[in-house]
């Protein structure tokens, strides 16, 4: 299934007044030590906390009147639940999400107060993180097919991509053309959305898409034109452990992405202090993603005009303090560095 900025546009017109036109930050320090522009956009205070709301809730505004009364369903234990089900509640659509029991208990909380209804599986019954996958698809598509809910998935979905293009689509409105757009990557629906927007709005722009070092499976797949898995991908960015790009996006990404880039987890950890300290906004480490490719110097551009897409914030402070806690002495006072020396 094609999807063109036309569909971005029509997502936009569904999203108005409903989703949060997202500010757009901007650091005199960075701008100085990266020597060029940089413009921030801050999804990580969009409703549910990321830019999944945008996707979700034009989802489900493109259902028929009957499939929204019957209700719909998705697989998730991260944002896309937490959007669904915030949408859901805006659409008084029933949500239903399945999830590993082993969740974050805010992310499940926060799906609950949006009035979604949670089935959990355990991800560890049978024993292998693909068995634990294909458990949680068989879960879902029976739940489906006995309640004839429509399923919608977190990235793999025309509706979900054309809705999430729509923050890149801000972005430029608001600041004008681009050289470089950065992004963060997971299964792929962001970075495909934010592409097709940017070449359509800012033909010249760069868009290069940043992933966790250890969980480099769109950077394999990029690299190689093949649709390449990770088997057990490992990082702190939780909304960037997917075993692979979707059957959607991964063409998306090939036909419109200019370059992949990834970053540790270490990375991430100093980029997501920087933030707090110096712009004073909470990312979690997936929403950190994007910026810590520039900020790290791995991509770097003397006189560009660079956007930057923050994708989240739905970070529990308790863990991001243990991931703290944990870092070696080396590494806490890498985090205390002034960026002048990081990029140095």
């Amino acid at each position: 299934m094609s999807i063109s900025f036309t569909d971005i546009a029509a997502a936009a017109d569904r999203l108005f007044g409903v989703a949060h036109r997202t500010p757009v930050l901007t650091s005199t320090t960075v701008n100085q030590r990266t020597r060029s522009q940089v413009f921030f956009k801050c999804e990580n205070f969009q409703r549910a906390g990321s830019f999944k709301f945008r996707g979700a809730y034009n989802a489900i505004a493109q259902l028929s009147d009957d499939q929204r009364k019957q209700g719909v369903l998705a697989y998730s234990s991260g944002n896309h639940a937490q959007a669904l089900a915030l949408a859901g509640q805006i659409w008084e659509v029933p949500v239903t999400i399945v999830m590993p029991s082993d969740a974050p208990a805010v992310k499940q909380a926060a799906t609950k107060e949006y009035g979604a209804t949670i089935v959990f599986y355990d991800p560890l019954e049978l024993g292998g993180a693909n068995r634990a996958l294909q458990k949680r698809e068989e879960v879902a598509n029976e739940i489906a097919i006995k309640h004839q809910f429509t399923l919608i998935p977190p990235f793999d979905y025309a509706p979900v991509i054309a809705g999430q293009g729509t923050a890149a689509k801000e972005l430029i409105e608001e600041v004008g053309k681009l050289d470089i757009l950065l992004v963060c990557v997971g299964g792929g629906g962001l970075i495909s959305g934010s592409a097709i927007a940017a070449k359509s709005l800012s033909p010249n722009c760069q868009v290069i898409g940043v992933e966790p070092k250890r969980a480099d499976d769109a950077t394999r797949s990029f690299n190689t034109r093949t649709l390449q898995r990770v088997e057990h991908p490992t990082t702190i960015a939780d909304g960037a452990r997917s075993h692979s790009l979707g059957q959607l996006t991964f063409p998306l990404i090939l036909e419109y992405v200019d370059d992949m880039v990834t970053v540790s987890d270490a990375a991430i950890l100093r980029s997501m202090f920087f933030l707090w300290e110096r712009l004073k906004i909470v990312v979690e480490p997936t929403g950190a993603l994007a910026a810590t490719a520039l900020l790290e110097g791995i991509v770097s551009v003397p006189n560009a005009k660079i956007g930057v897409i923050l994708s989240g914030g739905n970070v529990d402070l308790k863990e991001a303090g243990k991931l703290f806690a944990k870092a070696t002495a080396k590494e806490k006072h890498q985090l205390r560095r002034p960026l002048a020396q990081e990029l140095s």
